[in-house]
């Protein structure tokens, strides 16, 4: 058995929403769709907006409101689990975000998957 990978699914997120908060539920909710495979292949999944959403949420109504902030906090948060993450699985979609992500997995020698059956079980 190999060692289980900590994976960044990486994928719109607000992304051709305009901002609807159904179409980001949406976005949020294919992301959340790729866990459950990964998870069962014996990895540990993740998704940025796991980690980024409360974050934005206890900034405080100042900060929070601020699109270039809430932008901020979400590339900066999948720049930082990504020092932490062994690899990426890219979903589908315009997603400029998703796209920094596998650059950044490139540079640190990551592998990038673009679908699950490309995952190698643990």
């Amino acid at each position: 058995m190999r060692t289980p990978l900590l994976i960044l699914i990486a994928g719109p997120y607000r992304s051709g929403t305009d901002g609807d908060p159904a179409r980001i539920a949406a976005n949020l909710a294919r992301l959340e769709e790729a866990s459950a495979p990964i998870f069962r292949l014996g990895h540990v999944p993740m998704i940025g907006e796991w980690v980024a959403l409360p974050i934005l949420r206890t900034l405080g109504p100042d900060q929070s409101a601020d699109e270039s902030t809430n932008g901020d906090v979400m590339y900066e948060t999948a720049h930082r689990l990504l020092q932490h993450c062994d690899a990426v699985l890219r979903l589908p979609g315009a997603s400029a975000g998703a796209d920094k992500d596998v650059e950044i997995a490139r540079e640190r020698g990551l592998p990038v998957y673009f679908a699950i059956d490309e995952i190698p079980a643990a």
